[in-house]
């Protein structure tokens, strides 16, 4: 297939952003890239954070850069020098995935064209500058993959000021998913339209959801503007590919990590480390699965407040996960972070000892996931 005289006069230089593990599972990903290159010179990278373990997974670490932690608009920015640039995501649903559009068109402002590819809405979109060569293409991968063309408003409607509040709206949200912000879980949707307050860097209130204190109580200050937003699990296609888990790191150089609700950014914090200490059960259980990946081990502390955005992850082999009484992770998590910098464990199991210490008579369980 040719997608047109004006797309064949020369080699095009095209950049590829792929966003969420959800593209790369189901394998469109790798199917619009090998297209795109029968086109142009593809440099493809990653736009956000999860996505890394699914690129890992699928062995693309060759084809796709994950070297960088960088926002889809970042990305997108990061790639503007080239003839035009694809975005490729697995959004929820077509209205889900054209708000993710125009959110990243409207943050990157691109200079070059910038064509959207979204196989779960089944659609193709010009977000930005659409050329004679862009539209060629988005017409060719509409036509090839069985895509509708459409032909949206790409406008970010989805923030507003009101007053000194700042207010974002969240669509396609299902009533029972949980909605995290930069990966801290804050409540329960009620409603399919999320929306979220906040001023002074604090959240204030939401619509469209029951909101969760001890959520709020973790994040000491956030920027509604550009903060990660989700609703439901990280991976929604987790288990349709087999976890590529690195070999168990043996070294005892003492280099350690903690990580404390911050659990999407596994690989810059820990991506040395001969293991890593986790605070609270989601962090505990995105990291886990993250750095199984690295074959880095993991001390979890969790309370059994799991707020189910995490089903299928998987943890690392030598792990331990010590559960505490309810209530109790984050203010232990605050005692072994201050043990830690008086006396820095040089193992895994002397940082146990120290969990030991700060926990006393309020640890429920331990568990170890080699089976010891």
């Amino acid at each position: 297939m040719r997608t047109s005289s004006a797309a064949d006069e020369r080699r095009l230089s095209i950049g590829v952003v792929i966003h969420g593990p959800e593209v790369v599972d189901t394998g469109f990903a790798l199917q619009a890239i090998e297209w795109l290159e029968g086109h142009g010179d593809v440099v493809a990278v990653l736009g956000g954070t999860m996505g890394r373990v699914a690129v890992i997974d699928a062995g693309l670490e060759g084809r796709v850069d994950i070297s960088k932690r960088r926002t889809p608009s970042q990305s997108v920015q990061d790639l503007q020098h080239s003839d035009l640039t694809v975005l490729l995501n697995h959004a929820k649903s077509r209205d889900t995935g054209i708000v993710f559009g125009a959110i990243v068109a409207g943050r990157a402002r691109p200079a070059n064209p910038l064509i959207q590819a979204d196989s779960g809405g089944r659609f193709v979109a010009a977000l930005a500058n659409p050329s004679d060569l862009s539209n060629a293409i988005a017409e060719g991968l509409a036509s090839d993959f069985g895509f509708e063309i459409l032909d949206v408003c790409m406008t970010d409607d989805n923030l507003r000021q009101e007053g000194d509040v700042i207010v974002r709206r969240m669509s396609g949200v299902l009533p029972g998913e949980r909605i995290s912000v930069d990966g801290t879980v804050i409540g329960t949707a009620t409603d399919t339209c999320v929306e979220i307050m906040a001023r002074d860097g604090r959240i204030v209130g939401a619509r469209g959801m029951d909101l969760k204190m001890h959520g709020l109580e973790k994040l000491q200050h956030v920027d509604l503007r550009s903060a990660i937003l989700r609703s439901g699990s990280v991976r929604r296609t987790a288990g349709t590919l087999k976890p590529r888990i690195g070999s168990m790191r043996t070294s005892r150089n003492g280099r350690f990590a903690i990580i404390d609700h911050a659990a999407e950014a596994s690989f810059e914090l820990a991506s040395d480390a001969s293991f890593v200490i986790t605070i609270g059960d989601d962090t505990t259980a995105i990291a886990g699965d993250v750095l199984s990946r690295l074959g880095i081990p993991v001390l979890g502390i969790v309370d059994g407040d799991l707020d189910g955005i995490c089903s299928g992850l998987v943890m690392p082999e030598g792990s331990v996960i010590v559960r505490v009484m309810a209530g109790n992770d984050d203010s232990i998590g605050k005692a072994i972070r201050s043990i830690s910098e008086k006396r820095r464990p040089s193992s895994l199991d002397e940082a146990l000892d120290m969990v030991r210490e700060a926990a006393g008579d309020r640890i429920v369980s331990i568990i170890r996931c080699d089976g010891r």
